[in-house]
């Protein structure tokens, strides 16, 4: 056996406390992926409630009343009627955290959801708030004509154009706004109506629409575009609004979504009535609302009970199509009422307001 002279075998030495020093190193790079690396996800969480019964800052430094009456007697009131929010981070624009979802799942009052289950994919920033902003304006008009009709008041629908999308076959020539008249020389009765107008044309020819604009009538020449299913479309957002007898504003600031129409509506009848409906009481409650009164069903309906609950109220109404969801997550103190149409939650405000509350019903 030959051995190789001048060779010599080195033992590598680490000091104690340099295993220590790697692991600290790795957390630090783990903990700062963790906090930029954005997820697919969406954390619902309780948001405020609002008094759609009180006045705020207008942005003049004028208070202004959440709903506006004009052309018709109105009442004082007390109480408050408060319609309940949602916070949602993640979705469009706003991604989330691992740090954000830990922070989730160890509270109770909020949930996660993968972002797919409550945004359409590839929905903008943008597309969200212009939806949302139409939603919140349909249930704006629904509440009116509801609360209107509910007092006797005969109040006609017609069908507005809420949007016109960019880049769409009409646009500069339909604007946000217009009534639509007729189609093609067909009467818009309704929304059904329209739509059968426009399929009743070939994709790429120009269609004579009539609409109201600012007081009066105007003939309009859109072309027509070709959606990938093969059907006739104007690239145009179709809503339903009402005239009204009278002027019915109502400012809730930047939220969106559709959820407020109930509140709204008992707001809208409790100001055109004489007496406080709730007798002086904080009533919470959440639901969309319908052409015929029906009350719809939302999503995040055990944050807003805890966002009505923080915000001082001590019943709360809820759609009855939501109570299975609801059972459960209710919060000390706060005394859930199902809800399935305008009539009852306007029959529970009334028995709040005047103390019969053994026979409401429950979720």
């Amino acid at each position: 056996m030959v051995e190789s002279r001048g060779a010599r075998h080195t033992r590598r030495f680490w000091p104690p406390w340099a295993g220590l020093a790697t692991g600290m190193f790795l957390a630090m790079v783990l903990a700062v992926l963790a906090s930029v690396i954005p997820l697919p996800y969406a954390i619902l969480k309780p948001g405020p409630a609002t008094d759609v019964l009180a006045s705020h800052d207008g942005g003049d430094g004028q208070q202004t009343p959440r709903i506006a009456i004009d052309g018709a007697p109105t009442f004082p009131t007390t109480g408050s009627l408060e319609f309940t929010t949602v916070r949602v981070e993640g979705g469009p624009g706003f991604p989330v955290n691992a740090w954000d979802l830990l922070t989730a799942w160890l509270s109770p009052a909020q949930d996660v959801y993968h972002v797919d289950e409550l945004f359409p994919q590839a929905a903008t920033q943008e597309q969200v708030a212009e939806e949302n902003k139409a939603e919140m304006a349909g249930s704006q008009q629904e509440a009116a004509a509801v609360a209107l009709r509910a007092l006797g008041q005969e109040v006609p629908q017609v069908v507005v154009v809420r949007q016109v999308v960019k880049g769409a076959p009409a646009e500069g020539e339909l604007q946000a706004g217009d009534v639509i008249v007729s189609i093609g020389g067909a009467a818009a009765r309704d929304s059904t109506a329209i739509r059968t107008a426009i399929q009743g044309v070939t994709p790429g020819e120009t269609v004579e629409v009539v609409v109201e604009r600012s007081g009066a009538q105007v003939t309009t020449h859109p072309d027509t575009g070709k959606a990938d299913d093969g059907r006739t479309v104007l690239g145009i957002v179709l809503g339903v609004d009402y005239k009204l007898p009278f002027s019915v504003k109502i400012d809730v600031g930047n939220v969106g979504g559709p959820s407020a129409g109930l509140m709204f509506s008992l707001g809208i009848y409790d100001k055109l009535t004489d007496g406080a409906l709730t007798g002086g009481s904080v009533i919470a409650g959440t639901g969309t609302i319908d052409d015929k009164g029906s009350v719809g069903p939302i999503g995040g309906i055990a944050q807003k009970m805890v966002g009505a609950r923080e915000g001082g109220a001590t019943f709360f109404l809820a759609p009855a199509d939501n109570c299975a969801e609801a059972a459960g997550r209710e919060p000390s103190g706060l005394q859930v009422v199902k809800v399935s149409t305008f009539d009852d939650a306007l029959a529970a405000v009334t028995a709040i307001g005047k103390g019969n509350t053994s026979g409401l019903p429950h979720c």
